[in-house]
C-alpha cells in the first residue's frame, strides 16, 4: 500500500430510509475517533442524503452518492445532477457500480461523461470496473478490465490527466452479494494490472499515489487478508455497512 492512506467506503444501495440512515451514520460517527489512518465514507440513498449529512456533523466521515448525471441540469426526468450532490454536502460520487452497468444498461461512454462531469463540480469520482463469472471462466478478465479502464476513463486518457484523489474500484461481478470474495492473490493480480495500466497512461506517480479499492462481499474476516496485499488500498463494502457493528470491523482491519 506504501504511503496510500486506506478508504474503506459504505454502499447503502436502495436500503434505509432516513430516520434508519441518521441511526447507522450516528452509531458509525461514535465510533472511528479511534480511526485517524483510515478515511471512511458512506452512500447512502439520495433521499437520505442532507439527513445524513447534519448527522456527520464534525465527524471524519465522507458524503458519497451513488450515482448521478453527467449533465448539469435540465429534462432528465429521475435524474440527480452533480451540482445538486454538491448541493447536499458530497464530497464523493459512485460511478459504473456493476449494478448500474447490468442493471441500468449503463456504459463505458456514460461513465466516462460522469467522471469527467463529477471531477468538473469538484466531486472525487469511485470508479468501479469487473468482470463477471463468464468472463472470468472464458479467461477474459484482464481484456475486459483493460476495456473498462480504456473507455470509461477515456476523457482522462485523451487530456493525459488524471485528478489523484480519483479512486478506482475493482468488484468482481460474480462476488457482489453472492457470499464468494476473490482470494486475496486474485484480487491483487487484477489490482497490480490496474495499477500498471494507471502506470502506463498516466506516469508512476499516478500509480503510486492514486487508490485501488475491492469490492465484493466483503466482511470483516476477510478484510485484513485483502488489505495486507501491496496494491489493495481499501474496500467498497456492500450489505456488511448496513450494520455498524460489522462495518466498524472492517474499517478497523488494522485491530483484527
Amino acid at each position: 500500500m506504501g504511503d496510500r492512506k486506506p478508504f474503506i467506503a459504505g454502499n447503502w444501495k436502495m436500503n434505509l430510509n432516513r430516520s434508519e440512515s441518521v441511526k447507522l451514520v450516528r452509531a458509525i460517527a461514535e465510533r472511528i475517533s479511534d480511526q485517524p489512518g483510515t478515511d471512511i465514507l458512506v452512500a447512502p440513498p439520495f433521499t437520505a442524503l442532507s439527513v445524513v449529512k447534519d448527522a456527520i456533523g464534525s465527524a471524519k466521515i465522507y458524503l458519497g452518492a451513488q450515482n448521478m448525471h453527467w449533465e448539469t441540469g435540465g429534462a432528465y426526468t429521475g435524474e440527480v445532477s452533480p451540482a445538486m450532490l454538491v448541493e447536499a454536502g458530497c464530497t464523493h460520487v459512485i460511478l459504473g457500480h456493476s449494478e448500474r452497468r447490468s442493471l441500468f444498461m449503463e456504459t463505458d461512454e456514460m461513465i466516462d461523461r460522469k467522471a469527467r462531469a463529477a471531477v468538473g463540480m469538484g466531486l472525487i469520482p469511485i470508479i468501479c470496473i469487473g468482470e463477471t463469472l463468464e468472463q472470468r471462466e472464458q479467461g477474459r478478465t484482464f481484456q475486459l478490465i483493460r476495456s473498462q479502464l480504456d473507455q470509461s476513463l477515456k476523457n482522462f486518457r485523451e487530456q493525459k490527466a488524471m485528478p489523484l484523489t480519483t479512486i478506482l474500484a475493482y468488484e468482481p461481478v460474480w462476488a457482489i452479494g453472492t457470499g464468494r470474495t476473490a482470494s486475496p492473490q486474485e484480487a491483487q493480480e487484477v489490482h497490480q494490472f490496474i495499477r500498471q495500466w494507471l502506470k502506463e497512461h498516466f506516469g508512476s506517480g499516478t500509480a503510486e499515489k492514486m487508490r485501488i479499492l475491492y469490492g465484493g462481499s466483503v466482511k470483516p474476516d476477510n478484510t485484513k487478508d485483502l488489505m495486507a496485499m501491496p496494491d489493495i488500498d481499501g474496500a467498497l463494502v456492500g450489505g456488511a455497512s448496513l450494520k455498524a457493528d460489522t462495518f466498524i470491523q472492517i474499517a478497523r482491519f488494522h485491530a483484527e
